[in-house]
Formats: structure tokens, C-alpha cells, sequence
């Protein structure tokens, strides 16, 4: 049985810490707060930073309903596409069952699952793997380096990821965002931003090419060290796809809310 609490957490985490990230990538972003609907649409073509989520507490089936239709609406009326975030724990048994068919009716289909998850991190030790080096991102080279990672890993086109980030102010100055350099190459790339007294776990991925080598452990254990060091905080959040999820327990993250990513049908 999914822990509420955690489950309100998870959720206040991705509105809150894409509030920051989808304003600094677009001033004039749609970013509200609608009763139940929290509205976070950068309007770019990196589908991740085009976010609308579910706010409300034991919404019920015909709740649920109402809220697909309305957030259908507002992405429809977008240019760019992006993803309705649903965590299972805000909902009542009777809405879980019935989500799937909803969702369809209202036009959505869904794109991929995942999990929150979260943990009181005692400071982890200074991390270290044998194949890298670790590099903090400073500069749009970094970055364009990190978003390219990105893309790879999630199959998005690169120009889509680099429109996400390159000359992201906040991502070089305010989020403890690291490459791990193999060779003097990046393979794998982990982010923590200070979201509401945690650190917000973001994009983390790790070249095709170079998985199932503990690199994306690894540079996310960077990411949390570092993060750790300068803010004092030790409880962590983030969001977990299917891939990622098998990796956070060893670093001390419990899984919460199942959740579900949807996308407008074409």
C-alpha cells in the first residue's frame, strides 16, 4: 500500500522543482495551478519540460474523468507535445482501475510507466568508479554534452534535447548537474536541484552504448554528494522510469507511487 504522504511529496516535488526549470527554459511558459491541474508547459520541443500533473487527493472516478477531459484540452492547445503525469497513490482503487480506459477516451495513450521514490540519505561518501571522471556542469558545451545523453537514452532528436538546456542559467549556477567522463568522452550524466527542502533527482541517463557498467549509479551518487555537501539536506526524491528504478534502492531510495506517463494521441 502506497504511503500517502509520500505520494503528496513525490507530486509536490515535480511541481515545484519543474515551476523552476520551465520558466528558466521559457519566461512565458503556461505555468498554473488550476484546481486539481498543475500546469507546467514550457511549450519547447523537449517533450520533458511539457508537463501537466494531477494535484488533488483520493480523486474518484468521475473526478478523474473530468480532469483527462480538461487536460486534453489544454494540450491540444499547445504547439509542442509533452506528457500528463498521473501518480496512482493521489487516487482511489476505483479511479486506479479505471484510468486506463479513461485516459483512452479522453484521447491519451500511455507512453511509459514509472515510480516515485524517495529516502533520508545519510551523506553518502565521496563516489568513485574506476572507468570515470566526474565533471560538473558549467557551460553550454557541458550541457549540450548532458542533453545529448539525454536524447540517446529516452530516443528523442538531439536539437530537442539541446533546446531543453544549452544556455540554461539555473542548470550551470543552481543545480548540482554532473557528466561522468569516460576517457575524456560523456557516458552518463545525473542532476540534483534543491526542490522544498530535498533534492530533486532529475534527468539522469546514461549512453546506450555504456549501460549496465554502474555509471548511472554512480553519477547519480555524484549529483547527491555534492548536493548534500552544499545545501546540508539529506532526504532525496526523484521520478524513476522502468530502467532507473532497479538502480535507486542501492543508493537508499524506497519506491512510492506508481505513476503513468500519457501522451495525446496523433
Amino acid at each position: 500500500m502506497t504511503d500517502l504522504a509520500d505520494s503528496i511529496e513525490s507530486m509536490h516535488q515535480l511541481a515545484t522543482g519543474w515551476r523552476a526549470i520551465v520558466l528558466d527554459r521559457e519566461p512565458d511558459a503556461d505555468v498554473r495551478d488550476l484546481p486539481g491541474i498543475a500546469v507546467r508547459w514550457a511549450d519547447c520541443p523537449f517533450a520533458f519540460w511539457n508537463c501537466i500533473t494531477f494535484t488533488e487527493v483520493g480523486a474518484d472516478t468521475v473526478l478523474i474523468k473530468q480532469r483527462l477531459h480538461q487536460a486534453a484540452d489544454i494540450m491540444r492547445s499547445k504547439k509542442h507535445p509533452g506528457f500528463l503525469w498521473i501518480f496512482e497513490g493521489l487516487l482511489d482503487e476505483e479511479a486506479i482501475a479505471a484510468l486506463g480506459p479513461a485516459a483512452e477516451r479522453a484521447g491519451f495513450e500511455h507512453a511509459f510507466p514509472g515510480t516515485g521514490m524517495a529516502g533520508n540519505l545519510l551523506p553518502l561518501p565521496e563516489p568513485t568508479h574506476p572507468d570515470l571522471a566526474f565533471v560538473r556542469v558549467t557551460t553550454d558545451e557541458h550541457l549540450e554534452a548532458y542533453a545529448d545523453l539525454n536524447s540517446r537514452a529516452y530516443g528523442m532528436a538531439l536539437e530537442d534535447g539541446r533546446n531543453g538546456l544549452v544556455g540554461s542559467t539555473l542548470w550551470k549556477n543552481q543545480v548540482y548537474a554532473y557528466l561522468g567522463m569516460r576517457n575524456g568522452v560523456p557516458v552518463t550524466c545525473a542532476a540534483a536541484m534543491e526542490v522544498d527542502g530535498r533534492l530533486f533527482v532529475v534527468l539522469v541517463a546514461t549512453h546506450p552504448d555504456w549501460e549496465r557498467k554502474g555509471y548511472g549509479e554512480a553519477v547519480t551518487r555524484k549529483a547527491l554528494h555534492e548536493g548534500t555537501q552544499a545545501t546540508g539536506l539529506i532526504r532525496a526524491t526523484l521520478h524513476a522510469t522502468v530502467a532507473g528504478a532497479p538502480v535507486y534502492p542501492r543508493i537508499g531510495f524506497k519506491a512510492n507511487s506508481p505513476m503513468h506517463f500519457f501522451s495525446l494521441k496523433d
